[in-house]
């Protein structure tokens, strides 16, 4: 959605690398999607990975920090629209289990529904933790007045080093897991 977003807002980097796409094997990145995750699931370690970054030149999009904003934010509000839908799918569906060969056909269903709910309000709230090179970062450089953010930006090279710390303490768990359970008790 980074580049589709972009692209409304006059930036085509994206489009002119073949990324607007929903293939998804033109977003592997090959560590961060196969080698880290294995890596990391051989011992034992919390699992983690990521596709390639979707090219944006953010001095191409109209409105360049506004843009940036909004591009960042487009990734986290997808996900929050696609729970929501799974959540509205999941009501709709509730009342086939009660049908002749319901639970046999519908339970499945429901539960790749309710997980849909769950990676979705897990990344968006994920992807909103205020850490370079995640779109929290983004929105929060578009934000900080030009000092702060040339400052800020100059923490990106080790966000990822962060983040695993973060990960490994489980203190993103610990903020970040309160908010993901509110917005599932509303949508479930």
């Amino acid at each position: 959605m980074h580049g589709f977003a972009a692209r409304a807002l006059g930036d085509d980097t994206a489009e002119r690398a073949g990324r607007l796409t929903l293939n998804p094997i033109s977003h592997v990145d090959p560590f961060g999607t196969i080698i880290l995750p294995l890596v990391l699931l051989f011992f034992h370690l919390p699992v983690f990975g990521y596709a390639k970054p979707v090219p944006v030149n953010f001095s191409r999009l109209r409105r360049p920090r506004f843009g940036m904003m909004a591009v960042a934010a487009a990734g986290p509000l997808t996900n929050l629209a696609l729970a929501a839908l799974s959540a509205f799918a999941m009501r709709l569906a509730m009342p086939m289990l009660d049908g002749r060969g319901g639970q046999a056909v519908w339970l499945p269903i429901l539960y790749m529904l309710q997980a849909s709910v769950v990676v979705n309000l897990v990344l968006a709230v994920f992807n909103l933790f205020p850490l370079l090179p995640l779109d929290g970062g983004r929105v929060l450089l578009a934000v900080l007045p030009r000092r702060a953010a040339r400052a800020f930006a100059r923490m990106e090279p080790y966000g990822l080093l962060i983040l695993f710390v973060l990960l490994y303490t489980n203190a993103v768990g610990r903020m970040v897991n309160p908010l993901i359970n509110a917005i599932a008790r509303i949508l479930l």
